[in-house]
């Protein structure tokens, strides 16, 4: 059963259809309900049967729809004596009725929005929307939208509302300077019976936009820039905007629209003051010309625009135009090179007082001044270049080789000076070409000269590369040859592929544990070859992979490094020999006598000449004096009396030691040849008698006749 509700109406229970009980006619019945609305959430205690005996329902309060819209009521019939249910339960769905008890509501009461000036007519500004909590789809809940007032009321601009959407437009044009702000009452109404409605305000600010063209405060401006140099700030161009300031209505752009077609100049925008600044970024010439007429244009940042008949308009004259004239004062110019910068050829080598080129020079000011010619840059002092005329010679010989070198380029700079005052200096290039020439032959490089490889590694190649200093055509690729001259060569190593810089050297056998050099003969493309020796070490590896012990003369640099420090080694050695010497020949000055034979046993320092016998050791008398040579050559005719077995009874030697000059004087010597002495003079025992110990003499005398029959030699 269903049934409609109003508050505080009595709701009477009928009877829809006949109801039949067997015990109807001897029991007496009454009326029970239950459920939401009776006791139950919500609304609690809102129906109730008061009398129970003819089933009539009540409303004890009015009920809000809008918070609970139906509610479902269970009747029950029980026996009135014992309370007992005699039926089954009816169902009562109760709907409340609604009625139009809410007005429309904005969700603010105050909205601020803001609206570009430049808003076209008829374009939304702004969206309205209220809410009714009336029952949806009935007159109760459709909400009307109305603009009640706007202030300021303006004939040529205004608002307006669309009634079903609240939709807020603009009619006519906005101007900001007029009305900068405006307020608008908007009213939502109901349909209801009877209607209610609500009302919000909103506050349109206007945006400024440009409806102002700025303008120059001159139409025409004179100045004068000196020649030859760049300047900022020549000159400040004012103009007026009636915009708001520092907006993008206000801000202004500047265009050379005329004149400036070399690019001699620039304008730009000072943010603070809205002044364009003309500066010149390319010095000016007063030979080439003397005075210039620019037209500098002047818009906003933001599109003009303008309104007629309520319409927005795009004028097409936005910008407004002004004419700067500029004169150039003439002052001294550096001369110009023609061309600033050229290349000549020359080959690779050639030698002094060849003519490279000329470097030619003006004066821009076309006066009868003098230029003269100066050196700036030649880094390898190659090249002078005559004052006058400019012409460039070499005066050493050119070397593409060189460190100053870059892919064959050597670079020259040249100044020419005028004569003015102050004066001026202009800068000329020339780039000289080296062509190539095939002067150099292939070599190896720093990591193939030395090597090292296993002896268990077979077959192993090792990859040797070489490297040329010339160009194309005269470098690679190589060829590579084993010197055939060392026999044995071809029977330890063979060459692999080559790959044009480089080849496979190979083992042709196992090789013993050792050091071995492999002579190669290493050609460039056209036929240009040296040879070049590999230092292979073949080595031991435990691993199968790395030497046992590491490389110790690699590339050559450890040799080299050793060499300055092993020839300062011999040198303190000698220093500290002729040290002693001197001591002990000091000390024998002072004895005054000579230390005999078997006192003082010297041994002479083994200079691993070749020779079959064996280091002789002779007893010599080590006190040979470090004074004038007469007394040196005393000494040594009586050493060398002793050594031939001949002594003069006065002490004078036969055959005197030629004196050949102090240490360190440059008098020319004969020989060592000079110091000879006679066979007659030496006795025919004399190798006999001086005992066992001159037994390697003796050989030494019979090979090589070292006391000929003729002479006999010591050196």
């Amino acid at each position: 059963m269903r049934s409609r509700v109003h508050p505080a109406l009595p709701l009477l229970l009928t009877l829809l259809m006949p109801l039949f009980n067997n015990m109807s006619a001897n029991m007496e019945i009454i009326y029970l309900i239950r459920g939401p609305g009776v006791d139950e959430y919500p609304e609690i205690g809102l129906f109730s049967i008061e009398d129970n005996v003819n089933g009539k329902i009540y409303v004890h309060r009015s009920v809000d729809r809008e918070k609970t819209p139906s509610f479902k009521v269970y009747c029950d019939v029980a026996h009135r004596l014992t309370g007992h249910i005699v039926d089954r339960s009816l169902i009562i769905n109760i709907r409340v009725s609604d009625v139009n008890d809410h007005a429309p509501e904005f969700p603010e009461k105050e909205f601020n929005i803001s609206v570009k000036e430049d808003h076209a007519a008829g374009q939304p500004v702004f969206q309205m929307l209220a809410l009714d909590l009336d029952q949806e789809n009935t007159p109760n809940s459709q909400v009307l939208y109305f603009l009640v007032s706007q202030t300021p009321v303006l004939r040529e601009s205004g608002f307006r509302i669309d009634r079903v959407s609240g939709e807020i437009r603009l009619s006519g044009c906005l101007d900001y300077e007029t009305a900068p702000r405006f307020t608008l009452v908007i009213a939502a109404r109901d349909c209801g019976n009877p209607p209610l409605s609500s009302t919000a305000t909103v506050h349109v600010h206007v945006q400024d936009s440009n409806n102002h063209m700025p303008r120059f405060t001159q139409d025409h401006y004179n100045i004068q820039i000196s020649e030859g140099r760049a300047s900022q700030g020549v000159l400040r161009l004012g103009v007026q905007d009636g915009d708001s300031p520092f907006t993008a209505a206000w801000r202004v752009k500047f265009d050379i629209t005329n004149g400036n077609e070399e690019g001699h100049f620039d304008i730009s925008t000072d943010p603070e003051t809205n002044e364009g600044i003309l500066s010149v970024i390319k010095p000016l010439d007063h030979e080439t010309q003397p005075a210039w007429s620019l037209v500098v244009a002047v818009e906003n940042e933001e599109p003009l625009f303008s309104c007629e008949g309520g319409q927005l308009q795009r004028p097409q004259q936005a910008s407004a135009s002004a004419i700067v004239s500029v004169r150039v004062t003439n002052a001294n110019d550096p001369p110009t090179f023609h061309p600033g910068t050229f290349i000549v050829s020359e080959v690779d080598g050639a030698g002094p007082g060849t003519r490279l080129g000329m470097f030619n020079a003006t004066d821009p000011d076309r006066t009868a001044g003098k230029i003269r010619y100066k050196l700036a840059y030649d880094p390898a002092n190659w090249v002078s270049i005559d004052e006058h005329s400019g012409v460039v010679i070499t005066v050493k010989p050119v070397d593409r080789e060189s460190p100053h070198v870059n892919d064959s380029i050597y670079v020259i700079i040249a100044h020419a000076i005028d004569d003015g005052v102050p004066p001026q200096t202009g800068t000329g290039t020339m780039l000289l070409f080296l062509s190539d020439v095939n002067d150099n032959a292939p070599v190896l490089c720093p990591s193939s000269q030395h090597l090292e490889v296993c002896q268990s590694a077979g077959d192993k190649a090792l990859l040797i590369e070489a490297e040329d200093s010339d160009l194309e055509p005269y470098s690679d690729p190589f060829t590579f040859k084993l010197d055939s001259t060392r026999g044995d060569t071809g029977d330890m190593w063979r060459l692999g592929e080559n790959r044009g810089y480089s080849v496979e050297l190979l083992m042709q056998r196992s090789l013993p544990l050792g050091d071995y050099s492999v002579p190669l003969l290493i050609g460039d493309k056209q036929g240009l070859s040296q040879k070049q020796t590999v230092h292979v070490r073949v080595c031991s590896c435990p691993d199968g992979f790395t030497c046992a012990e590491p490389l110790v003369a690699r590339a050559g640099v450890l040799q080299g490094a050793l060499a300055p420090l092993g020839v300062a080694f011999m040198a303190l050695a000698a220093a500290l020999l002729l040290l002693l010497r001197c001591r002990l020949v000091s000390g024998a000055e002072r004895q005054g006598r000579l230390v005999p034979w078997d006192e003082g046993i010297q041994t002479l320092i083994t200079w691993n000449e070749e020779s079959r016998a064996d280091p002789l050791q002779v007893f010599l008398d080590t006190t040979v004096p470090r004074g004038p040579l007469e007394m040196r050559a005393g000494v040594m005719m009586e050493v060398l009396s002793q050594l031939c077995g001949t002594h003069d009874p006065e002490g004078n030697p036969g055959y005197p030691p030629h004196i050949y000059a102090e240490e360190g004087e440059c008098e020319q010597a004969d020989s060592l040849s000079s110091l000879t002495c006679s066979e007659h003079d030496l006795p025919p025992d004399l190798l006999d008698s001086l005992g066992p110990k001159a037994a390697p003499l003796e050989e030494i005398y019979s090979e090589s006749a070292f006391c000929s029959p003729q002479n006999a030699y010591f050196g």
